[in-house]
Formats: structure tokens, sequence, C-alpha cells
């Protein structure tokens, strides 16, 4: 049901510019992650959030370093939107030292504390009782950070996940939950998993305020957010975003699985034509913000940046083996 313009008079015309340069930055370098594990040259699972950008660029839009970000397996995004560490990324999926998680996590263990983003992890829902207890450390010490939980869909399918939400509202802790629902857990569409095919109704039964949103909609993520955000540093309690969005390729990998799950093969056509990225492109172009030789000069100079990253991070050494003991296990030091 999301086919409206993007309006864009609700925010200052550079944070659009910049919002749109954020974006394709994110999707450069998911196409350039894409292509190496193609090659084989990636050997860790890579989990591409292509056609989600707008989600995490709109949240962090109000973000800074001293919130907590929690984000899944499939955050590299969120962890772009933060940082813009192509470099560390690259680095991290190809196992080198100069990895944000020096070499030692890949794709699904990116970590960028000094910028916010406090961690990714596979298992799904894991992050989601790490992000409410930030919160209960933030109402603690009363600093005003919030703790966001990134996650998706299928996570509403699991136990962690509602015992978070009622622990979050019953303490009116500043935790806002993101659900990217995509529709998709893994292979299963979500009307092969569930009653209904939008998740806030959760947030209802824990009386958590929630917005159902169109996440490929960067204006209104960015409406939402700072709305939810704002209230949170206020001492409201939690807040709920579900942002509705499709993400172009599979599971995990760079195929666009067309052959699995409820009519993928029919839907992916459909989502592409609602691109967040095309969709506030156009909107810009549309209204004189920017004009296409702008845009040009743009994404040359992205691709010209996450190619020099994209080499940096291939002439970089491995971990020695003896890093185990000082990155992965504790060495007794403090």
């Amino acid at each position: 049901n999301f086919h409206e313009k993007i309006d864009i008079s609700k925010f200052n015309e550079k944070i659009f510019i910049d919002a749109l340069k954020l974006m394709k930055l994110i999707r450069k370098s998911e196409e350039i992650l894409g292509d190496n594990v193609e090659s084989g040259l990636i050997k860790c699972p890579c989990h591409l959030s292509i056609g989600q950008e707008a989600i995490p660029v709109g949240i962090s839009q109000f973000l800074n370093s001293k919130d907590y970000v929690f984000g899944n397996h499939r955050s590299h995004g969120h962890f772009l939107a933060l940082t813009k560490d192509v470099y560390g990324l690259f680095s991290e999926t190809l196992g080198k030292i100069s990895g944000t998680s020096k070499g030692m996590g890949g794709s699904m263990h990116v970590i960028g504390k000094n910028h916010g983003f406090h961690g990714s992890v596979p298992i799904v829902s894991a992050t989601i009782p790490i992000s409410v207890g930030a919160g209960l450390t933030s109402k603690l010490k009363q600093n005003k950070a919030v703790a966001v939980s990134y996650f998706g869909d299928g996570t509403t399918e699991e136990g962690t996940f509602h015992e978070s939400l009622n622990l979050a509202a019953y303490y009116k802790l500043p935790t806002l939950f993101v659900c990217e629902n995509n529709l998709f857990s893994s292979h299963m569409h979500i009307n092969e998993r569930q009653p209904f095919d939008s998740v806030s109704r959760f947030a209802d039964v824990h009386n958590i305020p929630s917005k159902t949103i169109d996440g490929n909609n960067i204006a209104e993520v960015m409406k939402v957010a700072k709305k939810a955000i704002t209230l949170l540093r206020n001492d409201s309690g939690p807040f709920f975003i579900e942002a509705v969005t499709y993400r172009w390729r599979g599971h995990v990998g760079p195929d666009e699985n067309i052959d699995v799950g409820l009519k993928r093969k029919e839907d992916l056509d459909l989502w592409k034509k609602r691109d967040p990225v095309a969709r506030l492109e156009t909107s810009l172009l549309n209204n004189q913000i920017i004009d296409k030789k702008t845009i040009l000069e743009i994404d040359n100079q992205i691709t010209d940046d996450t190619s020099k990253a994209w080499e940096k991070a291939l002439d970089d050494p491995y971990p020695e083996i003896g890093q185990l003991f000082d990155t992965v296990y504790y060495n007794g030091e403090e």
C-alpha cells in the first residue's frame, strides 16, 4: 500500500542530501560484498540489506555516540549508518586484523562503540534483551541515552522478544524497538508463519506506543524516529517502530532467492519500484534541490572511495593465531 511520493519539506535539504549519500554508500558497499562472496574472496556468510537502507539512515540522524545501538545478523546498514567505516567492514568480512572485530567475527560480528554501535550477532533475538539492559543502564545513570534494538519480523516469534518488551514496558526504559519487517524469516514469508502480516500488535499488548511506517520512505522514517527518540530522551518509556520494507537479496548471499518463499518472484519486481534510494533521489531532482550532474559526482565519489577501501582491506594481514587469547578469550588482564 506504500506508493506515495516522498515529502521532503519537513527537514532541512542538507539532511536529505547527506541521507542520499549515506544510503548510496551502504548499497555500493553491500554490492561489493555480494560480488566478492560470489568470487570466493569472502568466506564468511554475508546477509545483505540492499533495499532496506532508509531505515538505519533515517533513525541514525537522531542518535549520537553516547547511545547504545544493537544489530542482528543483517547489520551492515546499521553499522555504516553510524560509523561510515566501509574499510573496517570490508576488512572484517575478509578476516583481516584491521577489521572492526580484529578479523575474528566476520560479517555478522561488527562493532563501532566509539560511534554508539555496540555490536551485532547472528543469533536471532539475542541482542534484544541486551538493548533492554542498556536502556536500564541509561535510566539508572539518568544520562538521557537511548538504546536501539534492530531486528526482523522473524524475531517476533522468539520468546526473548516478548520477555524484553514486557520488561521494558514495566520499567519504562528508554529502548527503541525497530522491527525491519521485510516479510521474510530466512526463506519463509510471514503469511506462512503468522496469522497477520504486521507485528506492531505485539507492542500493543505490552502497552508500548508504536507506529507502522513505510520503511522505504526516508522522510517518514526520520519523522517518526525523531518523535520516538525525543520521547525516549524525556523518560516516556519504550517505543516500537515497525518499518515495512523488503530485502532485494536472499536470506544469505548475493542471489535474489526468487525461487524461495511465497510469491517472492512476483513481489520482488514490485518492491524494486519502491527503491528507497531512487525515491529520495527522484524527489530531490523533482524539487530542484540537486541535479543529475551532482548525482553523478556523488556516485563516482562513492565508487572511488569504496574501491579504495576494498583494495586496502585486501592488502591487510590476517591475525596471528596467538591473537585468539587476547581477542576471543579473556587473558587475565584488566
